[in-house]
């Protein structure tokens, strides 16, 4: 499934909580994503960013509270397909080049891999670096990477943890303008980044955590 189908329309949450033991990491978030806008999650280390992101993602489930997907419903395999996550580690094959990782990734989507290939490389301007082992790679090399993982297959739903992570000018600029188009085309994107300024022009909105609270949302 990609965004030329029906995908995730928006992302509902009401009061989720996440405990870890006697940590919570969650305390009664609420919000929406919406397809065709970018949203910031901004707040310091440890205000429950990260943890919220995962739980959007399906990788973690709330201890607590209600995440809708609409009109998916409660079908995670579907959702999970609708979903493109970049991690702040690349969480890929290190002994896979970085072509082989993607094509790895569009298959398991369904995707033609070589077609998939030629479309990327221009998308996300990888170099002959792709071609060699992901470990051999500096990290922002790994970065692109992982990024064009992500989005290989169109998802309706991105969400990016520290994507400017070993990025150098150039890239961040190439970042800024992918994330810009992925919102443009219809997806429902959000952001988690310790530079949210780079990011706040192309906002439509935001929400800001402390201490697993919502303290500002606009």
């Amino acid at each position: 499934m990609s965004m030329s189908d029906a995908g995730i329309e928006r992302v509902t949450f009401e009061r989720v909580t996440k405990t870890f033991g006697a940590t919570a990491a969650l305390r009664g978030v609420s919000g929406e994503l919406r397809r065709g806008e970018l949203t910031i999650i901004e707040g310091a280390n440890g205000s429950g960013k990260t943890t919220l992101l995962r739980v959007l993602g399906t990788s973690l489930k709330p201890t607590g509270g209600k995440v809708r997907y609409p009109p998916l419903g409660n079908d995670l395999h579907r959702v999970r397909s609708e979903v493109g996550w970049l991690s702040h580690e690349t969480m890929a094959y290190g002994d896979l080049t970085g072509r082989q990782n993607i094509e790895l990734a569009a298959r398991a989507h369904g995707l033609g891999s070589t077609d998939v290939w030629e479309q990327v490389k221009e998308r996300f301007q990888l170099g002959r670096f792709a071609e060699r082992p992901l470990r051999t790679n500096s990290r922002g090399q790994r970065q692109r990477v992982a990024l064009a993982r992500a989005l290989v297959h169109r998802p309706s739903l991105v969400l990016l943890d520290e994507p400017t992570n070993g990025l150098d000018k150039a890239g961040v600029e190439r970042l800024l303008e992918l994330v810009a188009a992925e919102a443009e085309g219809g997806a429902a994107v959000a952001v988690v980044s310790h530079e949210p300024e780079l990011f706040r022009p192309l906002a439509a909105r935001r929400i800001v955590l402390e201490r697993g609270k919502v303290v500002d949302a606009t």
